[in-house]
């Protein structure tokens, strides 16, 4: 599975088909429950030489409202170019299909989300003739879900929460949310959404966090993400000149792993860490201690509250 963002803000739409008729009311407009939805082929090539694919197609069949289709682009970037791709997209499909055509665009962070929400027009501003105005997802619209009730209640919603909000300071308790909600669901519905989250963190620090959360809050994950977490244990392990066998290493690779996330949360939330608190928490070995701490930095309102009632 390829580890991207960009992958996970339109694959999760395949995954989940009536996700977007679920979010239409959180973007302002009703859309009936689909009686089927199916996956299109992406590529809209023509015999021409130059080739096009849009990232995810979907054909949402209704009862009250027949059908329509729905183009979605994961856009991580302002791109001039893009509002004219959009608009053959649509055509495109428009032409080939016979249907009303959609455009769902989503994005990580709220600048590119305002600027693909504008409406663009392929003429002149006294002829306007094709304008193109997609329906954006982001940051800046999506519900921030830290009530681990309501994300099990739509784990895939909550997965594209997470996402959305990945470069946000509420990502940590998003995130520990969704870890709570996945406990109880059967691994086979679990896994693709832990997956989709890892590739909607990319390389951002808090996917340590996430790594983290897997491996304590669901132990019976087996999948990439899980090797990762054993690999960076066993890594420790050598670095530290530690030959007490795999176990051990894989153990305090975990405890390195909890304490840097600790730091990094507590960072990205813009609190003040003392040499005193990075120390401690560095030097930190019991993985009880440090889940313990871990799940208070994603609330505490100074790095000090994350050992609160143990000093005494």
């Amino acid at each position: 599975m390829v580890s991207s963002p960009h992958e996970a803000m339109h694959r999760i739409f395949q995954h989940d088909t009536r996700l977007f008729s679920r979010l239409s009311g959180l973007l302002g407009f009703s859309l009936p429950p689909p009686v089927d939805v199916t996956v299109l082929p992406t590529d809209l090539t023509e015999s021409g030489p130059v080739e096009r694919r849009v990232d995810t197609l979907l054909r949402l069949d209704s009862a009250e409202e027949g059908s329509l289709l729905l183009a979605i682009e994961a856009q991580g970037k302002k791109d001039p170019a893009k509002p004219a791709s959009w608009a053959y997209y649509t055509a495109f499909l428009w032409t080939k299909y016979r249907l009303p055509t959609a455009l769902l665009v989503v994005c990580q962070d709220r600048a590119t989300a305002e600027w693909a929400g504008r409406p663009v027009s392929s003429g002149p501003p006294h002829l306007p003739t094709l304008t193109v105005q997609p329906v954006v997802v982001g940051p800046h619209n999506m519900p921030v879900i830290t009530d681990p009730a309501e994300a099990g209640a739509d784990l895939a919603l909550t997965a594209l929460s997470a996402i959305t909000h990945a470069g946000d300071p509420d990502i940590g308790a998003i995130l520990k949310a969704l870890s709570a909600a996945l406990k109880d669901v059967p691994e086979d519905v679990a896994d693709p959404i832990i997956e989709f989250t890892a590739q909607g963190l990319g390389n951002r620090p808090v996917r340590a966090l996430w790594r983290n959360l897997v491996a304590v809050d669901l132990s019976f994950y087996t999948s990439y993400l899980s090797e990762e977490i054993r690999d960076e244990g066993r890594e420790q392990g050598r670095e530290q000149g530690l030959e007490q066998g795999r176990e051990q290493g894989r153990e305090q690779g975990r405890a390195q792993g909890s304490a840097d996330a600790i730091l990094i949360i507590l960072e990205q939330r813009g609190l003040s860490i003392t040499d005193a608190v990075r120390e401690r928490v560095k030097h930190c070995d019991d993985p009880d201690t440090l889940h313990r701490w871990l799940v208070r930095a994603v609330t505490a309102t100074t790095a000090d509250e994350v050992f609160a009632d143990e000093d005494a």
